[in-house]
């Protein structure tokens, strides 16, 4: 009876097994931190996107009420991905990237949410990706992947659709910001473009431009923006067959409704408000009607 059980433990296919099982319980250890940090990091910005929707004014600093209370939020968001920093390293990062992307994106949709507020411009991927390397100084950081930038944008334009129809709602008026000079939501993405365009115009004159002789374009609105990220995003190229075509084709239709959506509150607001008494605001049920009953009406 002892003969066949020393045969057994002497085995030299053990260790290698061993050491499979110990790789093997790692990468599941490893996938299930990713997860619950994708979890908490998708919970915290949601936290935060809710009390961003309070805000009602466009191009001003967050009131201190609602900076203060998305504070341990963006707190517990940065906890989260230090926590994770090291097991998405190298090829981890792109091993474990399906794991991570969710929690990526609603922190995407967060940040440019709130810097859209707070500029009425749209945040570019290297500012981005700056927050996220930022969150870990001391170490490795996790890498902004461009495809969960891109599709968190998509799912902003989703609270900006929301966050138009509730100040329509609430105060009869579409948010919008102060004219500016020269500037546009998407003016930041060609950023480098602009900004060897200025310098070549800035060396054609000795005189520096008077704030008064500087051209200023009309007052953007919500939906002036939400049109031109529509167009931007239109003119994506991706290739076919891949998962990131695949999710960009499903948010492409939802954020081309979200605009409909707008569309047709303002309509609701600026055409057919003018047959309703004063102090009349939008319907939003309106918009919900079939087609069908409308023309039979």
């Amino acid at each position: 009876m002892d003969g066949p059980s020393k045969s057994h433990s002497a085995s030299p296919f053990m260790p290698m097994f061993e050491s499979f099982r110990s790789e093997l319980d790692e990468h599941h250890d490893r996938r299930e931190r990713v997860i619950k940090a994708s979890r908490d990091i998708t919970a915290a910005s949601k936290k935060i996107i809710f009390s961003l929707q309070r805000v009602r004014n466009l191009g001003q600093p967050i009131p201190p009420g609602i900076q203060k209370a998305n504070t341990q939020y963006w707190k517990s968001i940065e906890t989260q991905y230090e926590s994770i920093s090291r097991d998405l390293q190298g090829l981890n990062t792109h091993r474990y990237g399906r794991n991570i992307t969710g929690g990526n994106q609603e922190f995407m949709e967060a940040l440019s949410f709130q810097h859209y507020i707070e500029t009425q411009c749209l945040i570019s991927y290297e500012e981005a990706r700056s927050r996220v390397f930022n969150m870990n100084a001391g170490g490795e950081s996790v890498l902004l992947a461009p495809e969960d930038y891109v599709l968190g944008v998509f799912d902003m334009v989703g609270e900006l659709m929301r966050f138009a129809i509730t100040a329509m709602a609430t105060n009869g008026v579409i948010p919008g910001g102060e004219a500016q000079q020269n500037k546009t939501l998407t003016g930041i993405i060609r950023s480098d473009e602009n900004d060897r365009d200025d310098g070549a115009e800035s060396m054609d004159t000795d005189e520096p431009t008077s704030a008064q002789e500087t051209p200023k374009v009309p007052c953007r609105n919500v939906l002036a923006d939400m049109r031109e990220l529509r167009l931007q995003l239109e003119r994506l190229e991706l290739p076919q067959g891949s998962k990131f075509a695949e999710d960009v084709e499903k948010k492409m239709s939802v954020m081309r409704q979200c605009v409909e959506k707008v569309e047709t509150a303002l309509y609701g607001l600026m055409i057919r408000g003018q047959e309703r008494p004063k102090g009349w605001m939008p319907d939003l049920r309106e918009e919900k009607r079939a087609p069908e009953a409308v023309e039979s009406y």
